[in-house]
């Protein structure tokens, strides 16, 4: 007798790479979660990322596709760094409505010495520098960006600081990325990596429930004002708070069992789950369309025995054209 497949709601319905959208409505919380694997094994691999490299890009990853499914339009979801540490760049985007790709760049140099001073953390990889989260809407409407300053202890902390600040919504969000070893078909060691995430948002219907609980106001400041925080919501920000990162990461424990764990109490719901695929946007005639703007000195520049090759940093497709098929575009 064949099982069954699972449906919405069981453990194990979603599976990897699909965002699950939930709702407590207890707690007048909506959210999203999702583990990644497949889809973040592709992207790793290109590269050959190190290690504090890959978890950095993968938790990236995991942001951008907690948000950017959120999105009701046909559209573009960056998330990107750039800061002066050894890891000066990451970028992960979402191109509507199920797209992913993300690159990373990083000193090797500054990098392996970080390591062996043991500065590994996102904070320390990172450096100064600011987080960029960016809408766009396509070519008929204005990009919308907020951008917050690198000055949280991982990528998490920043995207809180960017939703208080931008969206002034209350909103608690996770991340978690591990490093698995296990072996190939063949029987070969290998490495995989999973990441996972969840993000949380209070809704309530009176909007001035919406208010955050007070900031500490530095010296001088005895913490003896009246804290404001909505109660719903400080319960439901103090049960994401009991997430442990080995769960968001955990292939036994699954989307919708994590969900369960945390707002069983309450009562969660969760809705049909938003598949996302690791698709590059790049393409033969994209990049020709650029080379075709370069000035005849440029395509001089470019060129070596008559060809212009152009590698896409994202997904490592080579496209090669010849310089007259470029000047003639």
């Amino acid at each position: 007798m064949m099982n069954r497949p699972a449906e919405l709601g069981e453990f194990g319905f979603a599976g990897d790479d699909r965002v699950v959208p939930f709702q407590v409505e207890g707690l007048d919380v909506r959210g999203r979660a999702v583990q990644i694997g497949p889809l973040l094994n592709t992207i790793l691999a290109r590269h050959d990322y190190p290690e504090p490299v890959a978890r950095l890009l993968a938790e990236a990853i995991v942001l951008t596709v907690l948000i950017g499914t959120s999105l009701k339009f046909e559209g573009k979801f960056t998330v990107q760094t750039k800061s002066d540490g050894p890891v000066d760049l990451l970028v992960a985007d979402f191109a509507s409505p199920e797209n992913v790709r993300a690159y990373a760049r990083f000193d090797e140099g500054r990098l392996a010495e970080a390591v062996a001073a043991g500065r590994t953390s996102p904070e320390q990889l990172l450096g100064a520098g600011v987080l960029a989260l960016t809408i766009d809407q396509g070519n008929f409407m204005q990009p919308y960006q907020g951008i917050v300053p690198l000055d949280g202890a991982s990528l998490e902390d920043i995207a809180g600081v960017y939703f208080r600040q931008s969206e002034q919504i209350p909103t608690r969000v996770r991340l978690g990325a591990a490093e698995f070893f296990d072996r190939d078909e063949e029987g070969r060691p290998r490495r995989t990596w999973r990441a996972g995430g969840l993000i949380a948002q209070f809704l309530p219907e009176a909007p001035e429930r919406m208010r955050h609980s007070d900031l500490h106001g530095g010296d001088g400041d005895n913490g003896d004002r009246p804290h404001s925080e909505d109660d719903a919501w400080a319960e439901a920000r103090m049960l994401v708070d009991t997430v442990d990162a080995d769960e968001l990461t955990d292939p036994q424990i699954g989307v919708e069992r994590l969900l369960f764990r945390l707002f069983h109490e309450r009562g969660v719901r969760v809705y049909e789950p938003h598949a996302v695929h690791d698709r590059c946007s790049c393409s033969r005639e994209k990049i020709k369309g650029v080379l075709s703007s370069f000035s005849q000195e440029e395509i001089d520049a470019s060129q070596t025995d008559g060809a212009i090759t152009v590698t896409c940093e994202f997904c490592s497709t080579t496209y090669r054209y010849e310089a007259a098929e470029v000047l003639n575009a």
